[in-house]
């Protein structure tokens, strides 16, 4: 196993329900773990809960075929979701939906960037603070290690004695090493109880997948037994940079991206961000994104080394059949399909869909549950495992533990559900790309980028046992719309028409994934910007969103689409 103990670490639904804020009651959940005795292997004893978020796994592409150990000691021996969705497809304001169980229209974090809300002011003062508990000490062990989110660095000439650091010293967390910014595996600053701690090179004192595994041990030898527990730990893998524990670098040698479905097929249908890319990819990109999924893949071993220890571990100390082990990721990615190379942020099914598996107390093993599921359902389920009230709790997820669980509670499936997102770019024209024009950001250097201002949308999704369907708005000087019957189309791969148009196929996509979409509409009530326009239609400056709530509305009428 990757990590020894003596190696890193070993040392130091749309509609707001009104009540307490969101995820000032997620981690109402120190306290009320307390109390809850409902669902706990032995009923005087309340149970344990560890949530592990990986950093942009996918699941639509093979993310999880490297991760034997956790497919079978979570996978099997409990549920695993197959429609488990991300409300946005990105770090920062994923994570930030996750902390809160709220949509980014109500939580307000909208990308990567500080003016999409990522670690601002506002966020620290508003959702931030209510993100977790500034009451007093309360006597349950919680420890929390990794990436939160995203953004400007945590530390910056001292350590940050506002908003988030000094707020999970002050609310009583155990132990809190919070990694600032975005994802690293080597030289990066640790907030260790709002204290300063610098790392370095040495794979056996900072590789931090292994640090956070190894600290995560020592938090459960040195608990306090009667007390139930709470554990966070959100690793690096597999985002970029990449960087494989040294024991696993050579592994995966000929695995490549898998060629199959919307690979390297051009998106000439669909909005204007994905009508840019060069199609076919040149063989350099093909090289790249080959060599960052094979990477990807080596860096979950590490994680999967980490899930072992964790259960090796909670068997030990007599504790695992006490303990609910979510596993899940903040997003998707993807890696060369509609010819973009590598990176999340669209409204696909390869960046939309995460993986999510949960054992514990009560949940039968080798369950497939086919009920959709969002990364905004994660804190209300934690908070009804831990037995609030959850008609208190200003949060838009719902519990899904009668999903996994239904001895436990009765629950109804969703009806539908948002997708959304704000897309961030430059002002000013990359000088590497002057025929793009400005308003981009995430680059290659063969001018093919990842997001534009333009890149702002918002989709209602439909799935269940008849429908599985996705209309998608977008805030663009053309009011482009896509339409997705994903259970004929499973690739998005689609057709489009103009209103009143004749239909044409998209690329070759064989017949059984075609499927309507409808370019140019102006819907009522579409909130849009007029945007000054430079050549070939593209946005100089950013706009407005899509308003969520008016395509919330069009739910009945889109549907009719398909009818």
């Amino acid at each position: 196993m990757a990590g020894p103990r003596s190696g890193a670490g070993a040392g130091a639904t749309v509609t707001r329900h009104r009540g307490h804020p969101a995820a000032a009651t997620l981690l109402t959940l120190l306290s009320a773990l307390l109390t809850c005795c409902v669902r706990c292997a032995e009923p005087s004893k309340p149970s344990n809960i560890i949530l592990i978020l990986a950093d942009d796994q996918d699941v639509q592409l093979g993310g999880m075929t490297p991760m034997k150990k956790t497919r079978t000691m979570i996978g099997e021996a409990g549920a695993t979701f197959v429609n488990a969705f991300t409300v946005t497809p990105l770090c920062c304001p994923s994570r930030s939906s996750i902390l809160t169980g709220q949509y980014p229209h109500n939580h307000e974090v909208r990308n990567n960037s500080l003016s999409g809300n990522c670690s601002s002011p506002l966020w620290q003062k508003g959702p931030e603070s209510e993100a977790f508990p500034t009451t007093p000490q309360t006597e349950v062990p919680t420890f929390f290690a990794g990436k939160i989110r995203t953004s400007e660095p945590l530390l910056e000439t001292t350590v940050r004695k506002t908003a988030t650091s000094a707020m999970f010293h002050l609310a009583g967390i155990s132990g809190m090493h919070w990694c600032g910014g975005n994802s690293q595996y080597y030289n990066y600053t640790l907030s260790v109880n709002g204290k300063e701690e610098k790392h370095g090179d040495s794979y056996e004192k900072d590789y931090l997948t292994d640090l956070i595994a190894n600290r995560s041990l020592n938090f459960l030898d040195n608990r306090s037994p009667q007390h139930p527990f709470f554990l966070m730990l959100a690793p690096p893998a597999p985002h970029s940079p990449w960087t494989a524990a040294p024991q696993y670098q050579k592994v995966f040698n000929d695995v490549k991206a898998p060629r199959d479905g919307s690979f390297d097929k051009p998106g000439k249908d669909k909005h204007w961000l994905l009508r840019q890319p060069v199609n076919p990819m040149p063989s350099s990109s093909v090289s790249f994104l080959d060599n960052a999924y094979r990477q990807r893949w080596q860096t979950l071993l590490s994680v999967d080394d980490m899930v072992e220890l964790l259960v090796n571990k909670l068997t030990s100390i007599k504790e695992l059949d006490n303990t609910y082990i979510i596993y899940t990721s903040d997003n998707g990615y993807h890696t060369g399909q509609f010819s973009l190379p590598i990176d999340k942020r669209q409204l696909y099914e390869f960046d939309i869909r995460i993986p999510l598996m949960v054992r514990g107390p009560g949940i039968k093993p080798n369950q497939t549950l086919k009920a959709p599921v969002l990364n905004i359902d994660l804190a209300p389920t934690i908070l009804d495992i831990s037995g609030v009230d959850l008609s208190t709790v200003n949060v838009d997820g719902q519990s899904f533990l009668a999903q996994m669980a239904p001895s436990l509670r009765n629950g109804t499936e969703r009806p539908f559900f948002l997708v959304e997102y704000t897309g961030e770019g430059h002002a000013t024209t990359d000088p590497a790309c002057p025929k793009l024009g400005p308003g981009l950001s995430q680059c290659f250097p063969d001018c093919v980028c990842e997001d534009a201002f333009n890149n702002t949308y918002a989709c209602v999704r439909t799935l269940d046992k008849e429908h599985d369907m996705q209309y998608c708005e977008f805030a663009d000087s053309e009011s482009f719309v896509e339409v997705y019957n994903l259970a004929s189309d499973p690739l998005s791969a689609g057709e489009h028409r103009e209103e009143g148009g004749p239909r044409r196929p998209a690329g070759d996509e064989p017949a059984t994934h075609k499927a309507p979409v409808v370019r140019g509409r102006q819907l009522p009530q579409h909130q849009v910007t007029k945007k000054k326009k430079t050549e070939g239609g593209r946005a100089a400056k950013q706009t407005t969103s899509v308003s969520q709530w008016n395509i919330h509305h069009k739910y009945d009428t889109w549907i009719n689409l398909f009818s």
